[in-house]
């Protein structure tokens, strides 16, 4: 991927991605203390996708910077075909624990794992109901909410758009709670701001088909912008990164809300991006991590759903949108975050984590 500006997490990445090893410390050397291998292998999106790959290595180094008898390493997949054999290999080299990243890695991680019930795995974005495999999940239609909701708050043309990488569960959740943002705004306010790219009830939508592609991302986001919509959240990984770019080169006449990682400090395009609807994956999996080194059995049930209620997803700063978001809205904002943890609000997708 080829970006100007690139965080210290994705630069550590870049560096291991030559050999899919993550850099090793030898601060434990000498300890005679066994290393505990903690192994990620990488959806299609790869390691530096600013995006739910890019966080789940954080967690990993964060897990490893609390006790540096951890070790980490990950290994990327460049194709669905790529899944099977990269779980296999760290099964073969006896990793302790091995973190399949993502939704699209479900069948081949329940698949691996059926094979080698000894051998604990984790997967980010999926429940395979098997006793070895300890899910995290993330209930980000709640923070999306949020998000849609700001976004017709926000929007000088009454249109605002969303659109997916593809029509999965960790992706579409993201949409239904944005568009049913916007519409508990139009109740509330009186309006009639559009959400385009999106159906809730049909299921239908614009998709780049692809999580890497920022071409696709830009072709899709444009043709929403000329249908008028002036704020637009992608959630398609890497491909999004072409709407960012795209509306930073605007010179304001459309902005984003990105989603997984704060955007301001994960892509160069701060200055496009009003907030970002945040899935807390780093913490997720830094604890998974350190009570599986500490001996700890981590449950398969209930596993780990993140809410805005035990901060697993949440809104993030507004950074360069701070003085352009009006103080009531922010206070509307934080009303909806207490509502909906408090139960007041309901937020419901088909796609929300099953626990």
């Amino acid at each position: 991927m080829r970006i100007a500006s690139i965080f210290a997490v994705g630069g550590l990445a870049l560096t291991a991605a030559a050999c899919g090893e993550a850099p090793k410390d030898d601060n434990n050397a000498g300890s005679g203390a066994k290393k505990f291998s903690a192994c990620m292998v990488t959806d299609v999106g790869g390691i530096d996708d600013k995006s739910f790959n890019t966080s789940a290595w954080k967690g990993l180094q964060e897990a490893k910077a609390a006790n540096d008898n951890i070790d980490i390493k990950f290994v990327a997949s460049k194709a669905e075909a790529d899944y099977e054999p990269n779980l296999t290999q760290f099964v073969n080299q006896k990793c302790n624990f091995i973190l399949a990243v993502g939704g699209l890695m479900a069948n081949a991680t329940k698949k691996i794992a059926t094979a080698n019930p000894k051998q604990e795995f984790g997967i980010v974005d999926s429940n395979s109901e098997l006793d070895n495999i300890y899910p995290m999940q993330f209930d980000t239609a709640q923070a999306a909410f949020q998000a849609g909701y700001l976004a017709a708050g926000m929007s000088k043309s009454g249109k605002v758009g969303t659109y997916g990488g593809l029509p999965i569960p960790p992706v579409t959740i993201f949409m239904d709670g944005f568009v049913d943002g916007v519409a508990y705004y139009n109740q509330t306010k009186g309006k009639n701001v559009q959400a385009l790219g999106w159906n809730k009830q049909t299921q239908k939508g614009s998709f780049t088909n692809d999580f890497a592609k920022q071409d696709e991302g830009k072709k899709v986001s444009d043709a929403l912008v000329a249908q008028g919509a002036d704020i637009i959240m992608p959630v398609a990984g890497g491909s999004g990164l072409g709407t960012t770019a795209a509306a930073k080169a605007s010179g304001g006449k459309y902005s984003t809300i990105w989603v997984d990682v704060d955007g301001c400090e994960s892509t160069p395009d701060c200055s496009a991006i009003v907030t970002t609807v945040v899935k807390n994956i780093p913490d997720a999996v830094k604890e998974a991590v350190v009570k599986a080194a500490a001996g700890d059995k981590l449950p398969a049930k209930p596993g780990f759903v993140g809410t805005l209620a035990n901060n697993g997803v949440s809104l993030a700063p507004y950074h360069d949108f701070e003085g352009k978001v009006p103080a009531e809205l922010k206070a509307e904002i934080d009303k909806i975050k207490a509502d909906i943890a408090a139960g007041t609000i309901t937020v419901t997708s088909r796609a929300q984590p099953t626990k």
